[in-house]
């Protein structure tokens, strides 16, 4: 059977090697790329600032691209500076609650009931940190809590 003869499917997650930026001086991002999502995380984003509105266009785009359409987005209003309640990104309207999820984590949903958990690195971690806390944000067995991940990466040595 010829490679043109196989179905073409798209990834459903991003690869793993995702360690550049989305576009150049915006946030980080990666994502577990299991298909089983068994862990407690579905993957990790460090925005570079508390804005809302200049961080949440380029991370829809790029997960739109590999994961469908974000319908809404849940984060916890005390960390970030203002929260609206739509943003029009790309041409479609995403919603943003205002969940109690914690500063370190956002919700992202698809469709009606496809929900993603992503550790959100604070804006001012160290690269080396943050690289840590992604790391074991994305891993498939991962069962800790995204506030415990961000301790554990951000303490300092002994």
């Amino acid at each position: 059977m010829a490679d043109s003869d196989i179905p073409h499917r798209p990834p459903l997650l991003l690869p793993d090697a995702i360690h550049q930026a989305v576009k150049p001086g915006a946030a980080l991002l990666r994502l577990e790329t299991t298909r089983s999502r068994e862990g407690r995380l579905d993957g990790a984003w460090w925005p570079r600032t508390r804005d809302i509105e200049t961080e949440l266009p380029a991370l829809i785009s790029v997960l739109t691209g590999h994961l469908g359409p974000i319908t809404r987005v849940g984060v916890d209003a005390s960390a970030w500076n203002g929260l609206p309640t739509r943003l029009v990104i790309d041409d479609q309207v995403v919603h943003l609650d205002s969940d109690p999820v914690g500063d370190d984590t956002v919700l992202i949903t698809r469709g009606h009931n496809d929900h993603f958990a992503l550790l959100v690195v604070p804006p001012d971690t160290t690269a080396d940190a943050a690289r840590e806390a992604m790391a074991r944000a994305v891993r498939a067995d991962n069962i800790t809590e995204a506030a415990q991940i961000l301790i554990a990466a951000t303490a300092e040595p002994e």
